[in-house]
């Protein structure tokens, strides 16, 4: 009864909506679904913290040692017995659904990041909101598309534009948003796509507006606009933002890769759970999200560093001071992995805002005991944007949504300074941000560049032709030649009776006896054989099948899995599907 509504939905779109339009309708929808899915994220967490402080108010903040691993467990379990389907991080898996899965997300993703992220940080997880929203808003899209029964052109762009309207509802900038899906999701800018994506970010940012209120996620008042003589300063802050980035990458990557290591479960969440529990209790401002720690660091604060009662009464010392702020910015990036790698889910935006805007108050302060005197908010500011712009690898993402987020429009200029300098100091040492490091090192991550992004989408198992005549080593060349003359091929893989492939016989090097009846009995295909240079494993990227056929010259490649042959490919084949690929996507 359902799919036969669809049909007639779809029937009745078909003659009175062209797909410009529909999109254009569908991008007002996406912006509104996911706009309240931020709401819903939010007031969850919300609720969750407020509950548990209220606990902690009355029987001791000692349980704030304990909240994490409690939140980190439902989240298991909550994966593992009710949801039954692994919740992958937000971004990366936007990503690989985008290269790998013909943009399609499954539908659980619709709500399994908003409850499993709300139970990591709601109890304390260091991490961030940002990348489980996006992850829901690309659910959106893809569910929507699919259900309409769209192509996978216009999946992708409704994924584009959830994404996109995600990041503005959460962070209330929709320029940003915009920015933030060509830059990060690899969007094209086309008219056709520049249109649904700014009636997407709109629409979810007003929804967020009325849902959220109307003032920035970070208020700040900027006291000293843009002096150009503070410029070398910048720059500076830029390089060492960029290597703050360098260490939050590396650092990341080596402790989710030792949990990885770990197979039990409750071994993971033993260790991590306890880990974290004592680095929030040393370090109560790694403690969740850290939104109101980031706005004390914006007024040029840091006496929330000194929460602790084991040092609170050393804060007029200024060793104590740079100290710690090594520490908050050492430990923050390990709470954030500890929390990813024991089975927490959640965003690395947040966990790249603290640890930008106490990158750049710590930068300042060093400077004023050295007798410069910089201003502290300005550089906590535009340190966030040093953080995201390396991180992520997204500098045009880092300048506009640090402006929209603060209000900070004056400073513009050291915005687009710091962010340009810090990635691009981390890419002298990393060609990958966080987000996509191990999608490239496993051939699925699609980027801006026209032909890897085309032959990243193309399957090999749509360019395998398995009409070729198969012979066995051991068939005579009367066997042969009785195929020849059933073939429609010039060349014939010669296959074990399990499959094994041994290698090819071209007919152009056996013309000249295959007429020989004398020769028939006596000679053996295993003697006319020859194993080609070049063959094609089956999980080997497209990419990688088109250098081969530059290479080579070869007209047709052998495809093998694990040694058993499957067919051939042919350059014809493979450019001709290039081609209508190119043609698809190059129509507005």
């Amino acid at each position: 009864m359902r799919t036969k509504g669809i049909a007639k939905v779809l029937e009745w779109r078909l003659k009175h909506i062209n797909d410009r339009q529909f999109i254009i309708f569908l991008s007002i929808v996406i912006g509104l679904a996911v706009g309240l899915a931020a709401f819903i994220i939010k007031n969850l967490v919300h609720f969750i913290q407020t509950h548990l402080n209220n606990f902690a108010e009355n029987y001791g903040s000692f349980y704030y040692l304990i909240f994490p691993i409690i939140g980190i467990f439902l989240t298991i379990v909550y994966i593992k017995y009710i949801n039954k389907n692994p919740v992958r991080h937000g971004i990366p898996s936007v990503l690989y659904a985008i290269s790998k899965n013909n943009a399609k997300i499954k539908p659980h993703n619709l709500f399994s990041s908003i409850i499993s992220s709300g139970l990591t940080v709601g109890f304390g997880g260091s991490v961030g909101l940002e990348g489980p929203t996006v992850a829901t808003g690309a659910a959106i899209g893809s569910n929507i598309g699919q259900a309409l029964k769209l192509n996978y052109k216009q999946i992708t762009l409704l994924l584009g534009c959830a994404s996109a309207g995600a990041m503005a509802a959460i962070f209330k900038a929709p320029i940003a948003a915009i920015v933030f899906a060509l830059e990060v999701i690899m969007l094209d800018l086309t008219m056709a796509a520049i249109v649904p994506l700014l009636i997407s970010s709109a629409t979810a940012a007003l929804t967020s507006y009325f849902l959220l209120g109307q003032n920035v996620l970070y208020s700040v008042n900027v006291i000293e606009s843009f002096q150009i003589g503070l410029t070398p300063y910048y720059i500076l802050l830029g390089v060492f933002t960029g290597l703050v980035s360098l260490y939050f990458t590396r650092m990341y990557l080596f402790v989710t890769g030792l949990f990885e290591k770990i197979k039990n479960n409750f071994n993971r969440l033993l260790i991590g759970g306890i880990s974290l529990g004592i680095i929030v209790f040393f370090f109560p401002s790694l403690y969740g999200e850290g939104y109101d720690v980031i706005n004390t660091t914006l007024t040029g604060d840091y006496f929330h560093l000194f929460e602790n009662d084991l040092y609170g009464a050393l804060s007029g010392n200024a060793l104590i001071v740079i100290l710690l702020f090594i520490l908050t910015l050492f430990f923050k990036v390990i709470a954030t992995s500890i929390t990813f790698g024991s089975g927490g889910v959640g965003g690395i935006f947040a966990p790249c805002l603290f640890m930008g805007a106490h990158s750049g108050l710590f930068f300042a302060f060093l400077a004023r005991l050295l007798g410069i005197d910089l201003p502290l908010v300005n550089f906590a500011l535009v340190g966030m944007a040093g953080l995201i712009a390396a991180v992520i690898h997204a500098p045009l993402t880092a300048i506009f949504l640090i402006a929209e987020i603060t209000g900070g429009y004056q400073l513009y200029m050291p915005l687009m300074i710091v962010g340009t300098i810090s990635y691009a100091t981390t890419r002298i040492f990393t060609t990958n941000s966080v987000y996509t490091i191990q999608l490239a090192k496993r051939g699925e991550l699609i980027t801006h560049h026209k032909d890897k992004a085309l032959l990243m989408l193309m399957k090999i198992d749509n360019l395998i032709e398995k009409d070729f005549s198969v012979i066995n080593p051991n068939d005579t060349l009367g066997d042969l030649v009785k195929v020849i003359t059933r073939a429609n091929r010039n060349v014939f893989p010669v296959v074990e009776n399990d499959g094994t492939f041994r290698g090819i016989v071209k007919m152009d090097d056996i013309r000249h006896i295959m007429f020989n009846q004398d020769m028939y009995e006596k000679i053996r295909v295993r003697d006319l054989m020859f194993m080609p240079e070049y063959v094609i494993e089956k999980n080997e990227s497209v990419e990688d099948v088109a250098m081969k056929f530059q290479v080579s010259g070869r007209y047709n490649i052998a495809v093998l899995k694990q040694g058993k042959y499957i067919g051939f490919i042919s350059r014809a084949k493979l450019f001709s599907a290039y081609r209508k690929l190119l043609k698809d996507f190059s129509e507005d």
